[in-house]
């Protein structure tokens, strides 16, 4: 099941260095907004200032999953008048609990080049297709400049339709070419549509 999630909010504690991560590397190229001072959401009572800045992408639908996960927010928030805590300090990539941020993408080998040159090396490479039970592909992981783990898919095969033993491989076609809308349509069968 997917559920159309719209955005994720990640602490760090250079904004000027996350930006830079940020568009670079993952495309978030776009400043929605950019406001510092105290946030009544975040202070928790103590009146802490804060950097909050909410990033988008111009370009909204690319790749085969575009159209079905639609756009994507990323808020970075930095604490101005304190160090917070890291707080997947000492956490290793699977153990219980972790929670991490995970994007589908196509051209690994390019974006490993480029994660290499700008300072943020994969972590985790499978470096080929890794097959996870109906569905097939590569993983990587790169940490962005305060440790948070990027987890990078690319999806060599995909079930539309398993029952009827129907399987998209993407390994074969475009990769910023859209997936046709009524298979698109297809798969959002799978999207969750309300609270249970």
């Amino acid at each position: 099941d997917s559920g159309g999630i719209l955005g994720v909010i990640i602490g760090v504690s250079d904004m000027d260095a996350s930006l830079y991560f940020y568009n670079k590397l993952l495309g978030y190229d776009t400043v929605v907004s950019d406001s510092s001072g105290v946030f009544e959401e975040l202070s928790n009572g103590h009146g802490n200032n804060f950097r909050r800045v909410l990033l988008t992408r111009s370009n909204r639908h690319s790749g085969g999953f575009g159209q079905l996960y639609g756009p994507s927010q990323i808020e970075l928030i930095q604490a101005l008048d304190r160090v917070p805590n890291t707080i997947f300090k000492d956490r290793l990539w699977g153990d219980l609990g972790f929670i991490h941020l995970c994007f589908d993408v196509s051209g690994l080998n390019f974006l490993r080049d480029e994660a290499k040159e700008a300072g943020h090396s994969f972590t985790v490479d499978s470096a080929n297709s890794f097959d996870m039970g109906d569905a097939a592909g590569r993983f990587a992981y790169m940490e962005d400049p305060d440790g948070t783990l990027i987890e990078l898919v690319e999806t060599h095969r995909v079930p539309v339709f398993k029952k009827l033993g129907v399987f998209i491989n993407l390994k074969t076609r475009n990769p910023q070419k859209p997936l046709p809308k009524w298979m698109v349509k297809l798969m959002a069968v799978h999207k969750v549509k309300k609270d249970i």
